[in-house]
């Protein structure tokens, strides 16, 4: 049962393969599909039989931040396309999502590209860092580079008298 589970959500996956899920989840955390975060990440673990758990975790990365990433994402993608981003600062955002919906026929395009973009740069700084933590995680696990566990069976350490 344990292995059919791990081969279920891969987690015997080598660093660059789960790091790439991390990174794909966190792409999908910044896209403007509301509600379908989840969805789309099992959608895409599946499709591309990717780390179910990193792609997961990666797509709710920003749970806690959503309304500022999304405001960001499309004052950048206003200013990229010359829009006034002036209907942004009159959202109500108190009055929760809906407020942003009112304001979509204006920001409707740069939504699209800002969280577009910023959703491309998170995911690839989220690769990287998560592949290299994986990479040094499993040299010091293996006696690999960097590690604090002896070789055994690797040549000798020289000694100088």
């Amino acid at each position: 049962m344990r292995d059919a589970l791990q081969s279920l959500l891969h987690l015997k996956d080598p660093p660059h393969r789960t790091a790439l899920a991390f990174g794909t989840g966190v792409f999908i955390a910044f896209s403007p599909l509301l509600g379908l975060h989840t969805v789309i990440a099992i959608a895409i673990a599946f499709a591309f039989r990717l780390n179910r758990v990193a792609v997961i975790a990666g797509a709710w990365v920003n749970a806690w931040a959503l309304a500022p990433c999304y405001a960001f994402g499309t004052f950048m993608g206003a200013v990229l396309l010359g829009v006034d981003a002036g209907d942004l600062e009159r959202i109500d955002w108190s009055q929760g999502i809906g407020a942003l919906w009112s304001t979509l026929s204006t920001l409707f395009w740069p939504i699209i590209l800002g969280n577009t973009l910023l959703g491309l740069a998170a995911g690839a700084v989220a690769y990287a860092l998560c592949r290299k933590f994986l990479e040094g995680r499993a040299n010091r696990s293996h006696g690999g580079p960097g590690s604090a566990t002896p070789d055994v069976g690797g040549p000798a350490p020289e000694t100088r008298g």
